[in-house]
């Protein structure tokens, strides 16, 4: 009889275990940490994992709902806050958010228009530029369905003390910087 396959949460468990990454010990020095210490920071991995996980179901959702690939979602986000900061939105400032060229851009922006989710107009000071707006009817259904969900995790930041949102402040801020020294390792290796 075979055994059940695994749940999200023991696949998450298991994939994210650091001993199951690294049994060898090449990746990460466990001097000084007994095998409690190692298996509850395989617990803080695997809670990690389980969250990119329903945040790559919301964010599939989200393009199947609103019928837009994840740039044009992030493009709709940043018109959606540069409204509500009452700033102009220009095609270079969305380029330089989205880290896209200039004609990539534009072909983004075509798309969108093409689709009715946003509109050009004359920038009010800069007779150069134009200004981007969001359709009012794709601002409110965004907000209505992704932003709504999204907005599910100020709940879960809410309930803790502000001590344990330090924490998690710091923790997260120090993870991202150990995940950003040597990010450029992607470039593929070079041919011998």
């Amino acid at each position: 009889m075979s055994e059940p396959s695994p749940s999200r949460d023991d696949a998450a468990s298991m994939v994210y275990h650091v001993d199951l990454n690294d049994s060898r010990t090449a990746l990460f020095d466990r001097t000084g940490m007994d095998d409690a210490v190692v298996s509850h920071i395989s617990e803080v991995m695997a809670a990690l994992g389980r969250l990119r996980m329903v945040e790559k179901k919301l964010a599939d959702n989200s393009q199947r709902y609103m019928r837009l690939n994840e740039t044009d979602m992030r493009a709709l986000h940043y018109l959606i806050v540069a409204e509500q900061r009452d700033l102009v939105a220009t095609p270079s400032a969305i380029a330089t958010h989205l880290g896209i060229s200039a004609a990539s851009t534009t072909k983004l922006l075509d798309r969108l228009e093409k689709a009715g989710h946003i509109a050009r107009h004359p920038h009010p000071s800069d007779r150069r530029a134009l200004a981007i707006t969001i359709a009012p009817e794709t601002r409110e259904a965004a907000r209505n369905s992704v932003g709504r969900q999204q907005a599910r995790r100020i709940y879960a930041a809410a309930r803790l003390t502000p001590a344990e949102r330090d924490v998690v402040i710091r923790f997260l801020d120090d993870m991202a910087r150990e995940l950003d020294v040597g990010a450029d390792w992607a470039e593929p290796p070079a041919s011998s």
